[in-house]
């Protein structure tokens, strides 16, 4: 793993890339040190082969793992266990998440109660568009 594993495109959407120089190995990549130390201890429980790595960016520093192409879905199952177990809220405080829900579900239920009650406008709008033609 000696080339850099960054691309300047890099949106960060996925955790894993091609490995630069090798196309039957596939990299994943951890920048929080428990994630990749749960990682690590899946890929061993499950006994799959793996080369780790580190490597340092301008922005962060990664903990890489190199994963044969062959283990790639079992490897992702695990990736998605590793992220589900360490994920956190995008709003941390319950009382404005669920006042946030609340909130969403009652102006989609107005827009629906507004649009059922008036079907006569839409009705309207029709018949005047077919007059004009």
């Amino acid at each position: 793993m000696d080339s850099k594993v960054e691309n300047i495109v890099d949106l960060g959407l996925v955790n894993f890339v091609p490995h630069p120089s090798n196309p039957n190995y596939i990299v994943f990549r951890f920048a929080d040190l428990q994630r990749a130390n749960d990682f690590e201890v899946a890929l061993k429980t499950k006994k799959i082969w793996f080369e780790k790595g580190e490597e340092s960016t301008r922005k962060k520093e990664y903990t890489l793992f190199g994963i044969h192409k062959n283990d790639y879905s079992s490897v992702q199952s695990i990736n998605f266990d590793v992220e589900a177990n360490n994920r956190t809220f995008i709003i941390n405080n319950s009382f404005f998440r669920w006042m946030l829900i609340i909130f969403s579900i009652g102006v989609v239920s107005l827009a629906f109660f507004g649009y059922c009650s008036r079907p006569e406008l839409l009705n309207e709008d029709t018949a005047i568009e077919k007059v004009n033609e």
